[in-house]
C-alpha cells in the first residue's frame, strides 16, 4: 500500500465517522445502519444497550432517540491504524441531552472502533460507547422548537402518561381525580364545593369554555368573589379587593402546565390570582387539560413561554387592550399546609 492509498483511507475513515453522527443528529436509521458491515455491532454498556446486525441497529436507534427531548453529538477524530483491509480507531465525543424523563446534562465519550473494507467503501464492525465524564446539572438552554414541534404541547397525554402523572401528584400530597372530560368536570366541581362558600374564578380559558366560570359566577349558591370584586373602586378600595383575591374560601382555575414528576405551574401578569392557590384559600381546584401534561419544569418553563404566553397575549390584546406577560410564575410541587388542593385531570384537551 503506498502512502496516498494510506492518507485516502484515512480520510475515508475519518468521514465515516463523521457521517455517523449525522445520521444520528439527523434521526436518519437506514442511513446509520448502512454504515455498519452486515454483522457490524453497536455496544453502549452504560445504557445498556447491544445491537448486532443491521436490523437491531435501525431498531435501537428508534427506540433511543424515542427517548429525547434534544441530543446534540460532536465528533473529534482519535487515533486511526490501517493494517490492510482492516483497521482500528478511536472518536472522541462531546454530547448534550434532555431525555423526556427529566434526565440531562453532558457528557465526553469515547467510540473504540474497528473498521473493514468493503466494496461500498470502509464501514464499522464494531462500535463500543465508553463514558467517560458525565455532568447532569440543569441545563440553562432549550431546543428552539418549530411549528411542528409544538404539536407536543397542543396533544392530549395518552393513558398511560395522564396515570404516571396522576400517581406523581397524589404520592405529594394532592387530590387527584382523573375525569372524562370538562362535562364532568363541570359536574365534578359543583360537588366539591359546598354551598354558601365564597368562591373566586381565575382568568382561565380552561374554565371559560368548559362553563365551569360561568356556573361559579352566576349560582346563588356560591358567593362570587370576582363578581363583587367587579363592582368595587379599585383606587379607593385596592385593600378589600386585595384581601378578598388573596383568601376565598375555595380558588378555582387552571394552570399553565403539570409535569409528569407531580409539579403544578402556573403563571400570572397582575399577580391576582396566585395568593389563594399558594395557600390563601380554604380550598383550591385546578381543572386541567390533557395537553398541559409535560416531563418536567423545564418543559413546563418552555410550554409557559412558547405556547401559553402567546395565545394569552392574543387574548389579552383583546380583551383589554394590552399585551400579557409572566410576571409571576407559581411552582406547586405539594398542596399547602392549610389548604386542600384538588387536580380534576382530564383525558381531554381544554383551553391552552
Amino acid at each position: 500500500m503506498n502512502d496516498f492509498q494510506a492518507i485516502a483511507d484515512l480520510v475515508e475513515i475519518q468521514a465515516l465517522q463523521a457521517e455517523f453522527t449525522d445520521a444520528v443528529m439527523m434521526r436518519d436509521g437506514d442511513r446509520l445502519a448502512n454504515l455498519f458491515t452486515p454483522d457490524g455491532a453497536l455496544r453502549m454498556p452504560n445504557v445498556p444497550i447491544e445491537l448486532v446486525g443491521r436490523e437491531q441497529i435501525t431498531a435501537g436507534r428508534e427506540e433511543l432517540q424515542a427517548r429525547w427531548d434534544f441530543f446534540v453529538q460532536n465528533t473529534h477524530p482519535g487515533s486511526i491504524r490501517i493494517d490492510g483491509d482492516t483497521a482500528t480507531g478511536r472518536a472522541l465525543m462531546h454530547e448534550i441531552v434532555r431525555l423526556k424523563d427529566g434526565l440531562e446534562g453532558l457528557n465526553y465519550a469515547i467510540y473504540h472502533d474497528r473498521y473493514r473494507r468493503t466494496a461500498d467503501g470502509w464501514r464499522f464492525t464494531e462500535r463500543v460507547y465508553e463514558v467517560r465524564y458525565v455532568d447532569t446539572s440543569p441545563l440553562g438552554g432549550s431546543a428552539p422548537r418549530d411549528a411542528q414541534d409544538r404539536t407536543a404541547f397542543t396533544a392530549p397525554a395518552d393513558a398511560e402518561r395522564l396515570a404516571r402523572t396522576a400517581a406523581a401528584l397524589a404520592a405529594r400530597g394532592f387530590a387527584v381525580e382523573v375525569l372524562d372530560g370538562a362535562a364532568a368536570a363541570r359536574v365534578r366541581i359543583r360537588e366539591l364545593i359546598p354551598v354558601g362558600a365564597a368562591v373566586f374564578t381565575a382568568a382561565s380559558e380552561t374554565l371559560r369554555l368548559s362553563g365551569i366560570d360561568e356556573d361559579l359566577n352566576t349560582d346563588d349558591r356560591y358567593r362570587s368573589v370576582r363578581s363583587r370584586v367587579l363592582a368595587m373602586n379599585r383606587t379607593t378600595e385596592a385593600d378589600d379587593i386585595r384581601r378578598l383575591l388573596a383568601a376565598p374560601d375555595v380558588a378555582v382555575g387552571s394552570v399553565a402546565a403539570v409535569t409528569e414528576t407531580g409539579s403544578l405551574v402556573i403563571a400570572s401578569a397582575s399577580g391576582s390570582q396566585l395568593p389563594g392557590n399558594a395557600g390563601g384559600a380554604g380550598q383550591a381546584i385546578w381543572v386541567v387539560g390533557a395537553q398541559k401534561v409535560v416531563p418536567d419544569l423545564a418543559c413546563a418553563q418552555r410550554r409557559l413561554e412558547e405556547h401559553v404566553l402567546p395565545l394569552e397575549d392574543t387574548r389579552s390584546l383583546a380583551a383589554y387592550g394590552q399585551p400579557s406577560a409572566v410576571n409571576q410564575v407559581l411552582v406547586l410541587n405539594a398542596p399547602t399546609r392549610f389548604s386542600r388542593g384538588t387536580v380534576l385531570l382530564l383525558r381531554e384537551a381544554i383551553g391552552y
